[in-house]
């Protein structure tokens, strides 16, 4: 038998072989640690608690920092980041306050199921408990938003710590994890080992699901006259649009897309009814309410979506598709539950439905010819303002078609958020990013700033309303000084928009507390445009109709410096459709006093 060959060692490995492991502080191995896992860009601002980390990230050439003005922005574009690319997003922030302003971003996180590495700086170990300046139990503050939240008081833990956290973000369900490390774990040396040895008992995600339970799904929609596929954000976080489009056209059935979900199903696409819930399309709404079998995939029966929880579609079976065990019949009891990958249970009950029909065909001509009545009698729509100013839903609509489907549009919170949910067509996963299950305001400009730094090459929208914009807008100076070059559409009503509009319906018009003074015949505290030019932005201001296409047009085409539209448009312009809270989908409202005719038997 021949020798085995003999591999060169180089003199450099024999030298690393006999000095062992080499020894770093424990900033040295949290800079390491990141390079390793293939990290390229974090979002962060220095001080006391977290300083150590900040010396060694000075000689990195492998990590881009990203100095915000704020930690909510290093959180959201965290965020923005993670959203447009599936990556994991990684936010750093000092102790205490530094800490504490990151947990609106985590929670965010944790809501929308993003996947989120959160590092902050502690006090002293020794100083732990005592009240010590700039001292927060962040570890305790978020363990109800985080996957699971580490404090680390020795250096030998830091890589295999932050290499767990990487894991635990970016497996099974998405979402956020953080990593406390105090000061003297920081200062202290240790051999940096690699690859550390992670030990998570009981952290086994289910990605896999069960035969049986895919034979029993396949067959109920081999069975169904009213089927519906409910897809919900759990497919854009698992990459599985295309076995999701697959899946479709091999059945035939409707596809509604959540908030969350919008792109995972090409709004071009003739069964995408469009979006169910709260403010979604009259089709999406009714024929979720009306069907005899609801598949979801990666949603949650989220009680926007669902409205009265109890009369929610009250005939249909459920078959309830998720990685996380934990939402299986959590709202609404399945029929058949099945935990796995959104990805994975897709192809398999793709495949179990195709050898289904060898045998069985479906019919669902009946449901199409309802839903595609509705289609024509309730298309998507809005009537212009009476005040002569401009209408909120035209500016969204042309900003999409002008821009088109490549691009990433990245919502604040309210009004505005619905219309670019609603008005701009959604071709492509990871296009559409906004706060869904927090509904955080101030979400919009910092998520659309991570976005750009992760995608350089798309274009990048913040639609954002007035009252958002003013929460967060300080990151423009980290786009600006950062050569971040998005686009930002304030979408200009004067007031804190949905809160107004539930007042002008639940409230006989009593605005308490929901006029803002930026608009339209107000005095425009802040100026827009003002604080555009200050922040090294172009801003542009557009009034009339004729104006739009320019403003939209000149933003396109300046990549030099980020770019803020003033959009001054009528504060009664209103979202419709709307489902009230507390009552039945069926009551869905097309218009103001206007519900569609509900058919029992259809």
């Amino acid at each position: 038998m021949p020798a085995e060959p003999r591999t060169a060692i180089s003199p450099a490995d024999l030298k690393a072989a006999s000095d062992g492991p080499e020894t770093l502080s424990g900033a040295q191995a949290v800079v390491r640690t990141l390079e390793l896992l293939g990290i390229t860009d974090v979002f962060g601002l220095p001080g006391g608690a977290i300083l150590p980390v900040y010396d060694p990230l000075m000689d990195t050439t492998k990590i881009r920092h990203i100095l915000v003005r704020h930690e909510q922005g290093a959180g959201h574009a965290a965020e923005g980041y993670a959203a447009s690319t599936g990556k994991v997003g990684v936010a750093i922030a000092t102790s205490g306050p530094g800490a504490t302003n990151l947990v609106t971003a985590i929670m965010d996180a944790h809501m929308d199921s993003v996947p989120m590495l959160a590092i902050t700086g502690q006090v002293f170990s020794t100083l732990m408990g005592t009240d010590a300046f700039q001292e927060a139990d962040i570890v305790g503050i978020t363990m109800p938003i985080t996957k699971h939240s580490f404090l680390v008081t020795d250096a030998n833990d830091i890589p295999a710590t932050i290499a767990a956290a990487y894991h635990i973000a970016s497996t099974g369900r998405p979402g956020p994890v953080l990593v406390d490390i105090t000061k003297d774990a920081q200062q202290q040396d240790a051999p940096f080992i690699w690859p550390p040895k992670i030990d998570l008992p009981g952290y086994r995600p289910v990605t896999k699901a069960h035969g049986k339970q895919i034979q029993a799904a396949a067959q109920l929609l081999l069975e169904s006259k009213r089927p519906v596929l409910y897809v919900g954000g759990g497919v854009i976080r698992a990459q599985a649009s295309p076995e999701l489009l697959e899946l479709a056209e091999l059945i035939g059935a409707p596809v509604v897309t959540t908030l969350m979900a919008r792109g995972a199903f090409p709004d071009s696409h003739k069964q995408n009814l469009g979006m169910p819930g709260m403010h979604g399309t009259v089709p999406a709404v009714l024929a979720l309410q009306e069907s005899d079998l609801i598949v979801s995939l990666g949603a949650r029966f989220d009680d926007r979506v669902t409205g009265k929880t109890a009369l929610f579609a009250p005939n249909a079976k459920v078959v309830h598709v998720d990685v996380d065990p934990a939402e299986i019949s959590k709202i609404r009891t399945a029929d058949v539950p099945i935990v796995g990958d959104a990805k994975d249970v897709i192809v398999d009950l793709t495949a179990a439905i195709s050898a289904g029909l060898r045998d069985h065909s479906t019919d669902t001509d009946e449901w199409w010819t309802y839903l595609n009545g509705l289609r024509e009698e309730f298309p998507l729509g809005y009537t212009e303002p009476t005040d002569g100013l401009l209408a909120p839903q035209y500016v969204i609509q042309r900003i999409g078609e002008l821009t088109g489907p490549e691009a990433i549009y990245a919502a604040g919170v309210g009004q505005h958020q619905m219309w670019a949910a609603q008005f701009i067509k959604y071709e492509r996963p990871n296009s559409w990013l906004n706060s869904g299950g927090a509904g955080t305001m101030g979400y919009s400009v910092p998520a659309a700033m991570g976005a750009k730094v992760a995608e350089p090459d798309r274009v990048v929208w913040s639609i954002d309303g007035d009252g958002c914009f003013q929460m967060t807008n300080q990151e423009l100076a980290t786009c600006a000084i950062n050569k971040i070059p998005i686009k930002v559409a304030v979408i200009n009503n004067s007031s804190l928009g949905m809160v107004r509009q539930w007042q002008t319906l639940f409230y006989d018009g009593r605005y308490s507390n929901t006029d803002l003074n930026t608009g339209h015949d107000t005095v425009r505290i802040p100026d827009f445009l003002k604080l555009a030019e200050a922040y090294g932005c172009l801003g542009i201001r557009v009034t009339k109709a004729d104006e739009v296409d320019a403003a939209i047009q000149l933003a396109l085409e300046t990549n030099d410096r980020p770019v803020v539209i003033d959009f001054v448009v009528s504060a009664d312009a209103m979202v419709w459709p709307m489902v009230p809270q507390g009552v039945s989908n069926s009551y869905v409202q097309y218009a103001r006093d206007h519900s569609p005719s509900f058919d029992e038997e259809a």
